[in-house]
């Protein structure tokens, strides 16, 4: 399932516990202007998406590809040091892929759930499903 640039920004802002206000204000936009880009409302520029990066602490790459980005190998590894550090940051960016993974499914149940509700509350609005009713023989 491939994620949208505004549905990546939205759960990268989510996982930071972020409002849309919050981001906002550190964006100086105003909330609507904001909510437009998560939106898709908004075609992002390249220093609009490197600002949001910026503040999600993410690579602007990051929320341009749709897949996790693997840490390139450098050949010349001198110290176990290193070798080390990019493991552990591999790793880091595996959990947090399992992390989205497991956001994106809980988002979808709670789109269905709440879509499910919706469609009994038009049910009940429009009067629900009439049956004729039972002369009883007055």
């Amino acid at each position: 399932m491939k994620a949208s640039i505004e549905e990546k920004i939205r759960l990268h802002r989510l996982q930071k516990g972020l409002s849309q206000e919050n981001m906002a204000d550190l964006l100086n936009l105003s909330t609507t202007a904001y909510g437009d880009i998560e939106r898709g409302k908004t075609d992002l520029t390249l220093s609009r998406l490197n600002q949001i990066a910026k503040v999600l602490d993410v690579a602007p790459l990051t929320l341009l590809t749709d897949e996790p980005i693997q840490a390139q190998v450098i050949e010349s590894k001198t110290d176990d040091a290193t070798s080390y550090e990019l493991e552990r940051l591999q790793l880091m960016v595996e959990k947090q892929q399992v992390e989205l993974d497991k956001l994106r499914l809980e988002a979808d149940y709670w789109k269905r759930k709440y879509d499910d509700r919706i469609a009994m509350e038009l049910v009940r609005a429009l009067g629900g499903v009439q049956q004729p009713r039972e002369r009883i023989g007055f």
